[in-house]
């Protein structure tokens, strides 16, 4: 995964030679695109997300896009950049509440993901934009003011990504119903000497995916922090 360019893109709806909005359509922009393109993504999933669904979407011809954005894989990073913006806790964050902070930016990181489940499998194989940069910065110096060492910096970051994108993922494509899960922990009922420990701790049956994930988030935060 690579950053994604900075620098202040043209305004391409002042090139000349654009053709005139038809009376009555709202102005065509980069933010209402990308604002479309993620209903279209929530609606279709990745592969629905087509420059010609999009242009058909917005009212819009295909080409008149381009005059906003470079391609569909650019609609792409910016739409998965729009959904994973962080606006920050609702109270200031307290410099010595490291843990909390990160415990918020972590929630909604995964709040974000789940209510736009194309997202997490789309990230790992974008360009990272500004507002993912921004959360992984947070991270960064949260765990900084926690201790822990420049040179332990990443392996932290990445091992508090890894646990949310595979919290995110699973919770997302978890989809038994009530019914799957009684089934199967029957099934385990019946071979205990097999499975005793899942069994016993009921494992099919926990449906506490929040709950799940702060806790084991709280276990992961506990070996961060310097002893």
């Amino acid at each position: 995964m690579a950053a994604k360019r900075g620098g202040a893109r043209s305004n391409r709806s002042q090139r000349p030679g654009q053709p005139p909005r038809p009376a009555g359509e709202p102005p065509l922009s980069r933010q209402r695109i990308v604002a479309t393109a993620v209903e279209l993504l929530d609606a279709q999933g990745i592969d629905g997300l087509t420059m010609r669904r999009l242009a058909d979407r917005l009212g819009s011809g295909v080409m008149s896009l381009y005059w906003h954005v470079d391609s569909k894989e650019d609609v792409f990073d910016l739409a998965l950049d729009a959904v994973l913006e962080y606006r920050g806790s609702p109270q200031e964050p307290q410099s010595e509440d490291w843990r909390g902070e990160i415990v918020h930016i972590l929630e909604d990181w995964r709040a974000s993901m789940l209510s736009h489940s194309w997202s997490a499998s789309l990230l790992p194989r974008r360009a990272l934009g500004p507002n993912i940069l921004s959360r992984l910065e947070l991270l960064s110096k949260a765990l900084s003011r926690a201790g822990v060492a420049d040179a332990d910096i990443n392996a932290a970051i990445w091992s508090l990504w890894n646990y949310v994108m595979g919290a995110t993922i699973t919770r997302a494509s978890f989809d038994l119903s009530d019914d799957d899960r009684a089934a199967a922990q029957q099934r385990l009922t019946h071979l205990s000497e097999r499975y005793a420990t899942i069994e016993r701790s009921r494992l099919l049956l926990d449906d506490d995916w929040d709950g799940a994930f702060r806790k084991g988030l709280g276990f992961l935060l506990d070996g961060l922090a310097p002893g």
